[in-house]
Parts: C-alpha cells; sequence; structure tokens
C-alpha cells in the first residue's frame, strides 16, 4: 500500500480542477492516484493496492456512496467522502454502514485534510497490524489444537 516510502492514496472527483489540486497539495506527502469517474476510480483499484480512498459524494455515474460500497472490501482501505454537498442523511448512513470512516466539507483546508489523511494512514496501520495479529493467533490455536489432538492419541494409544 506504499509506493516509495509514501502511502498510496486514491482520490475521485468528476471534476479536474479538484484532481489538479489535490494531487498538487498532497504529492508531497502521499502518493496520489487521480480518478475522474467512479468506473475509472475502480480501474485504479483493479491495479494498485491503495490505503485511503477519497471520494466526492456528486459524481454524474454513481454517487461517491455507492462507488464505495461497490469496491472490494478486501483489502481494507480507509473510505472517506469529500464534498461540497450536504446529503447528511446519506452520509450518515454510510458512516453507520461502517463504509465512510469521515466525511469532509469542501472547500478543504490543506493542514486540516492532511491532519484528517494522516489519521486514515494511522487507522490503516492499526487494521493491518490487527489483522496480522489476528492471523498469527489463529495459527497458534491450530498448532495447539494439532498437539493436544497428538497427545490424546498418545494417552489414548
Amino acid at each position: 500500500m506504499k509506493t516509495n516510502d509514501k502511502y498510496n492514496i486514491l482520490y475521485v472527483d468528476d471534476e479536474a480542477d479538484n484532481l489538479v489540486v489535490f494531487k498538487s497539495a498532497f504529492k508531497k506527502y502521499y502518493h496520489i492516484f487521480t480518478a475522474n469517474s467512479a468506473s475509472e476510480g475502480i480501474e485504479v483499484l483493479k491495479e494498485n493496492e491503495i490505503a485511503v480512498i477519497i471520494t466526492d459524494q456528486r459524481m454524474p455515474e454513481m454517487t461517491g456512496i455507492q462507488f464505495l460500497k461497490g469496491i472490494p472490501e478486501v483489502p481494507e482501505n480507509i473510505r472517506m467522502i469529500l464534498t461540497g454537498f450536504s446529503d447528511m442523511q446519506a452520509i450518515i448512513e454510510a458512516i453507520n454502514s461502517g463504509y465512510v470512516y469521515k466525511y469532509v466539507s469542501k472547500p478543504w483546508d490543506k493542514n486540516e485534510l492532511k491532519a484528517i489523511i494522516d489519521e486514515a494512514i494511522s487507522a490503516f496501520e492499526k487494521r493491518n497490524e490487527l489483522r496480522a495479529y489476528i492471523q498469527e493467533l489463529k495459527e497458534r490455536n491450530e498448532e495447539l489444537e494439532h498437539k493436544v489432538t497428538e497427545l490424546i492419541k498418545k494417552v489414548e494409544g
């Protein structure tokens, strides 16, 4: 999920100017992928491992929430909505359903948005650490079950 020690971020927005401004503002800190439609965003996700996905809510093809709901949950990337419109019911539903980590209003402040992205990356890292720990526990549990089975065979045998 990193390219050259920078986390991969995907920003999806149907307005080309927004994509240029976003990439210009954050390319120093992250490896930025941009897409000007949901279908283009899906293609980027097929070809790249993305840590954080940020999408505009209102786009012609589908809403940002529809886009986020339609992409695979694995790997578990962090998903955010960035919009100038306040369709609050849809946003609340998306946050409550777990599809959206944060909702950010346009126009955004560079420092504030960077802090939010850094927080999202921290959450992403913690999720990965937890997933690795759970996998390690599963493997150890299987080893213990195997040892118990062998001991039972010896005792009964």
